[in-house]
């Protein structure tokens, strides 16, 4: 007998409805040749700090006198219902279900049929590594997608399941890294300001670029400038002329002397362009590129688009969602074959094409791009949402393998005005649609003028006034395709966000897919989204149609983490990420990667006493001087623990800089600080100064 154990009981109903003719037992379904059963995603998890020996509280509160704590070995434990601390019945009756029939004497095979990740690599790993009393052969069950077809077919070609060892590895070590950091310095954090933060390897880089592009905006200042522009009539159109000269707000009368000098001259049409073209289709869609979309498009949230996504593959109508590749792998040609097979009774026009813009296995880590299986849903099966996610994939997967090009003209006009100037007035016009019948092209049509070789343009140059503008809030795409590659340079970053460009066929995104490949970029397919929604949740970000802002937590996290020295920035993050790639390797063994955020994690720990100069919440800094209370650290300031009676306090940060408890021992005790220096003020200019006290009121003395 063989034994599958699937992550999800939906998955589980999927192989059973495969295989066929099985009979249903309590928590589980039989035949002659297979047992199916099911986990309810995590089974286990790790176990809390005080669960390890040495490292146990007498009142179940956090304190620093068990942190940080690196146990030798991890311990897992199965999954507790939060509000009880409890084992939930229903998860323990599960997997003693699982144990029962892995250990059964006939039973010599157990197939993981996780999802073909490394977290569901994992889950069934954990609950065998638990179960398991006997040897038993152990296989793996990858599906590309939840079809009957593909689930026979993945049953009769079955790989030991330590071909995925390394995936494993990558999974446990990502699991123990992310751990450490969030029970250790989120307990940390926590005591330091008496305000519960959430500090985690992925959540703070992400809340650090909102935070980061939001001060940006905030910060900005806008300057004024002139610019050069005609928009006169000729043969009955306009013609709009844009100079690149610029002329800073006091430089008026220059820019008004030189419109006069172009105004002077003759503008003649000396050259006219007109090229026949194909127009590509957009690449097929990883998740990210997806979410990107329908963020863009329908202002749908990242977790409620992959909720739908995950729920169309379970129907069978999607291929693997979590996957961070655009290409579909070179052995997949006979599936996409018989995709396009169905697509076409349908009455699509789609042929096969084997392209290297379609197909590139140096582009995929573990799974192709997202595709419609041939599995074709009825439109009343679905909900308006889910038929609006799956037809997002249809289309672009009929653009991309459309019988009939788009085809295109090309024109590019040159306006010479004197010896001054050449302007280029470019625009493209659709002869034949093709694929654009299906997807709208991400380029714009602009209409030019009818102009040719030797025509005069009328011109009329002014000045006009014009303002720099801050850069954009981060979106679901901007800030998806910055987690995506955080090093790609920011001026390009910026203009692509200007210009909403996505990258069609033939553009080079070789740098994008090395910084995935590398391990560079912020969070996975498997996790981003999971993670924004904790920062949403928490009240670090805000989403609004699909506009990122950060709130006054998410300010409060970065710098209060940043007050206590704790740098969770993208170069650390990255540093890890390149770690847990080099595990997926077979370069460097779990501990290794564990042994460099044990190092990170231990520095803040030993830094604490010389950098982390504010101390912990609730210590006592001195007395109060108004009502002779204690004055003690709290949030934001150190202040009278009488505050309900009593104002008196002194601010954490003032100036932007921050109040160390040193030096809010000698206000309260001298009246006055020492010269100290890094305030800024106002206008932005750093300056030095004594703080005193004067009426009990906080003041400046220079």
């Amino acid at each position: 007998m063989k034994v599958i154990i699937a992550e999800k009981p939906s998955l589980a109903r999927n192989i059973i409805n495969a295989i066929g003719n099985m009979k249903r037992n309590d928590g589980f379904y039989i035949n002659d040749t297979y047992i199916v059963t099911w986990a309810f995603g995590h089974l286990f998890t790790l176990c809390d700090i005080e669960d390890y020996q040495g490292y146990e509280s007498k009142d179940n509160k956090w304190s620093l006198d068990n942190i940080p704590c690196f146990p030798t070995k991890f311990k897992f434990n199965l999954k507790k219902d939060k509000k009880t601390n409890k084992v939930d019945s229903g998860i323990l009756k599960q997997f003693n279900i699982i144990k029962n029939l892995v250990n059964r004497d006939d039973v010599t095979d157990i197939i993981n049929a996780g999802d073909a990740d490394r977290e569901g690599e994992i889950i069934v790993r954990l609950i065998l590594e638990n179960a398991i009393t006997k040897p038993k052969n152990e296989l793996r069950l990858w599906l590309p997608d939840q079809t009957p077809e593909s689930i026979n077919e993945a049953l009769n070609s079955l790989d030991n399941d330590s071909k995925y060892d390394n995936l494993a590895s990558e999974g446990l070590a990502r699991t123990y890294i992310d751990w450490l950091y969030g029970v250790n310095l989120t307990r940390y954090a926590t005591l330091k300001t008496g305000t519960l933060l959430r500090v985690g390897r992925v959540i703070v880089p992400v809340v650090k670029a909102i935070y980061d592009r939001d001060m940006q905006i905030e910060h900005f200042v806008k300057e004024l400038y002139y610019g050069m522009i005609s928009n006169e009539k000729t043969k009955g159109e306009l013609v709009e002329l844009n100079s690149k000269n610029k002329f800073n707000k006091d430089e008026q009368d220059k820019c008004l002397e030189l419109c006069k000098k172009y105004n002077s001259e003759k503008a003649i049409v000396i050259n006219k362009k007109v090229k026949k073209d194909v127009l590509k289709p957009q690449k097929l869609f990883s998740l990210t590129k997806l979410q990107n979309v329908l963020g863009k498009k329908y202002k749908m949230s990242m977790e409620k688009s992959l909720s739908i996504i995950q729920g169309l593959y379970e129907k069978g109508y999607l291929t693997y969602p979590r996957t961070n590749s655009e290409y579909l792998a070179t052995a997949e040609k006979d599936k996409i074959k018989t995709i396009l097979e169905s697509i076409k009774k349908l009455g699509y026009p789609v042929e096969f094409k084997d392209k290297n813009t379609i197909f590139d296995d140096s582009k995929i880590e573990s799974h192709s791009a997202l595709t419609p299986t041939y599995k074709i849903p009825n439109p009343k099966s679905l909900t308006e949402e889910e038929m609006l996610v799956y037809q997002t994939v249809f289309k672009r997967f009929v653009s991309v393998f459309c019988t009939n090009d788009c085809k295109i003209e090309k024109t590019e006009i040159t306006i010479k005005v004197g010896s001054y100037e050449d302007f280029i007035l470019k625009g493209t016009v659709i002869v034949e649609p093709g694929w654009t019948k299906f997807e709208s092209p991400n380029t714009k049509d602009k209409v030019l003028p009818n102009l040719n070789i030797g025509d005069e343009v009328n011109i009329n140059f002014k000045p006009k006034e014009k303002e720099t503008t801050p850069p954009k809030h981060y979106t679901i795409e901007t800030l998806n395709n910055y987690l995506m590659n955080p090093f790609k340079d920011d001026k390009k970053r910026l203009e692509e966000e200007e210009t909403h460009s996505e990258d069609v066929e033939g553009a080079s995104d070789t740098d994008d897919y090395k910084a995935i490949f590398e391990g560079l970029e912020l969070g996975t397919e498997a996790t981003r989204t999971g993670i924004i929604n904790n920062a949403r949740e928490s009240k670090y970000i805000n989403l609004n149609k699909d506009v990122y802002t950060i709130l006054p937590n998410g300010i409060f996290l970065i710098e209060s983490l940043s007050q206590m020295g704790i740098s969770m920035d993208k170069y650390k993050t990255s540093e890890l990420g390149k770690a847990l790639k080099q595990v997926y390797h077979g370069a460097i063994t779990i501990d290794d990667s564990v042994n460099l955020a044990k190092q990170e994690i231990q520095e803040v720990f030993n830094s604490k006493d010389n950098k982390d100069t504010t101390g912990f919440y609730g210590d006592i800094i001195g007395e109060c001087p108004k009502c002779h209370n204690k004055v003690k650290k709290d949030r934001y300031s150190y202040r009278c623990e009488n505050y309900k009676n009593c104002d008196f306090k002194i601010n954490l940060q003032i100036c932007k800089r921050t109040i160390t408890q040193d030096e809010a021992k000698q206000l309260l005790e001298n009246k006055e600080t020492n010269s100290l220096d890094g305030f800024i003020s106002k206008n932005n200019k750093p300056f030095k100064a004594k703080l005193i006290l004067e009426d009990n009121i906080v003041k400046f003395k220079f």
